[in-house]
């Protein structure tokens, strides 16, 4: 048993080597839901707004996808403590992409307020990439 425990001991503030996170991850998939907002309002055509409505659910649940990533894999406590308001901005911005915006929503409006969001949230992950 001795030979099959580990003898040093390593810890990260995240599950890989920084740089594997990033914000713009959901921020691009996010630009692609407002620009399928924006053709939709732009299309009457009944097949094109279906196929555009399926598409746009489809980022819109990447954009949760990689926020959730971010929130619960790369932020850590310390980060919490520092930026208090990090985790209403997280919720706002999920559900901002789920059936209260994104999803549920073909307003460009909604898509840049998603947009908006993630910028807040890209801006207190770079400053704790600066810390690092």
């Amino acid at each position: 048993m001795r030979l099959l425990r580990s003898t040093t001991t390593a810890s990260a503030h995240c599950d890989l080597p920084c740089g594997v996170y990033d914000p713009a991850q959901a921020r691009i998939e996010a630009e692609s839901v407002k620009a399928i907002m924006e053709k939709y309002q732009g299309n009457e055509d009944p097949v094109f707004r279906t196929r555009a409505l399926i598409i746009k659910e489809q980022r819109a649940e990447l954009v949760k996808h990689h926020l959730w990533v971010l929130w619960t894999d790369y932020f850590k406590p310390p980060h919490f403590e520092k930026y208090p308001q990090l985790h209403e901005l997280f919720n706002k911005a999920t559900k901002a992409a789920g059936a209260a915006g994104g999803k549920g929503s073909v307003d460009p409006a909604e898509g840049q307020a998603l947009l908006d969001l993630i910028a807040q949230i890209d801006t207190i992950f770079w400053e704790t990439k600066k810390a690092a």
